[in-house]
């Protein structure tokens, strides 16, 4: 079932999402060689906190940690720890906060260093999907509008989309109905209607499209170890358009 959001509910959603947002702006600054998975999760623990919220994903189905952090051939679900970023890795990083009973949900991919020209057309592609999906959540139109779009955007310039994981509604909830496909048919799905809030999350690789997880039961990594990036935002469908909730 999907759950419609009214005007109050949206507003103490922006709170959530401001607070993604901001935090995701402060691990970019924080991004470097050297530094470790860990530590930026610490980093990012200590400002959801500090502002009144908690992490979403910590011990979100038994999930460890406060972010989730994939670097390169790791798509998402990555667990922070002791590896050391490098020059010339991507690092996608997948951030929610709850605030006031709801949810915010964010992920942006960063290059480490000098990255090859390749995986910055990767990061820049994924972004770009996003945005030109969004141009579709628009009260009238169908799901499957935004998903083809992103889909159709990917394929077009080599890359492909991750078809085993997809993006979902947020709200009280970190997930919830309707699942949120980055490839598709234009004109089925749910209609989008005033009030529904979505997780729209292109996960994009460079190579296949297939995905297997690590004995870890957690990380997603690419079948054919090529770069995967990532770009979320937590976005309402509102009756003058959509609103990205998570973007500062």
């Amino acid at each position: 079932m999907i759950i419609i959001k009214n005007d109050n509910e949206v507003s103490l959603m922006r709170k959530a999402g401001k607070i993604v947002g901001e935090t995701l702006l402060l691990l970019e600054n924080e991004i470097k060689p050297g530094i470790t998975t860990a530590e930026l999760d610490k980093i990012a623990e200590e400002f959801i906190t500090k502002h009144g919220a908690k992490p979403s994903f910590k011990g979100l189905y038994g999930f460890p940690s406060s972010l989730c952090i994939s670097v390169n051939e790791q798509v998402i679900h990555g667990i922070p720890g002791e590896y050391m970023l490098k020059d010339g890795d991507i690092v996608s990083i997948d951030c929610g906060a709850c605030i006031d009973g709801f949810h915010g949900d964010a992920a942006r991919t960063f290059p480490v260093g000098n990255i090859s020209s390749d995986a910055q057309k990767l990061i820049d592609i994924t972004k770009e999907s996003f945005f030109k999906g969004i141009e579709y959540a628009k009260v009238g139109n169908k799901l499957g509008d935004v998903s083809h779009e992103i889909q159709s955007y990917v394929e077009a310039a080599g890359f492909s989309v991750v078809r085993d994981f997809v993006g979902h509604g947020i709200g009280a909830n970190v997930h919830e109905d309707p699942n949120v496909p980055n490839f598709g048919k234009a004109g089925i799905g749910p209609d989008l209607v005033k009030g529904m809030v979505l997780a729209i999350e292109p996960m994009v690789n460079i190579g296949n499209h297939k995905v297997k997880t690590l004995r870890n039961g957690w990380t997603v990594v690419t079948r054919d170890s090529s770069l995967s990036a990532h770009y979320e935002n937590t976005v309402a469908i509102l009756s003058d358009g959509p609103e990205i909730l998570t973007l500062v």
